[in-house]
């Protein structure tokens, strides 16, 4: 099995974050793993994006022009990466800031309120509301092995927000809603 995810939006939205937890779970998991960033100068509101690689078998490279899952926060990722989905994958994304919706006949497309859950407890969840969505629609990666996902990739000063995180992955996951 070998997933590769391109998570996509402005910086400031945990888009980075989120796909080192996932990287971290996937280590947790024992999966080979490859954690790829890229983002403007701006440290808020540039664009960033980060690809990850969660495979059983060794990963050759961290470069991805294709991708088996988008998770896209923005307009802008959504024109760049929706045709980089391969035929059968799958799109998940938040409604915010999305004016033109996706449009692809060929792949699943998931979205989640994220903007919304968050605003009713903490904005500072957002992205993990996002990221409960995608372990709802792809469970391959055991709930246990997020915590200890979380745990590595907070500084220690913020363990105290792990049940929160933990909570807002759970918000993301009863909420998520595939799109026909």
């Amino acid at each position: 099995m070998t997933e590769e995810i391109i998570i996509a939006g402005f910086g400031g939205q945990g888009v980075l974050s989120m796909g080192k937890i996932l990287a971290y779970s996937g280590i947790m998991q024992g999966m080979e793993v490859s954690w790829m960033p890229s983002y403007g100068p701006e440290m808020r509101g540039g664009t960033a994006n980060v690809t990850v690689i969660l495979s059983d078998r060794p990963v050759s490279s961290p470069v991805v022009n294709r991708f088996d899952t988008a998770i896209i926060l923005n307009q802008q990722s959504m024109d760049k990466f929706e045709p980089a989905v391969k035929a059968g994958g799958m799109l998940l994304y938040d409604n915010n800031g999305i004016t033109r919706p996706p449009e692809r006949k060929d792949i699943r497309i998931f979205r989640v309120e994220a903007t919304i859950e968050a605003a009713k407890t903490d904005p500072r969840i957002f992205n993990m509301i996002v990221l409960g969505g995608y372990l709802a629609i792809r469970p391959f990666l055991k709930t246990e092995n997020v915590t200890e996902g979380l745990k590595k990739s907070l500084p220690e000063r913020h363990h105290r927000l792990i049940p929160l995180n933990r909570q807002a992955i759970s918000t993301g996951m009863e909420s998520v809603k595939e799109i026909i």
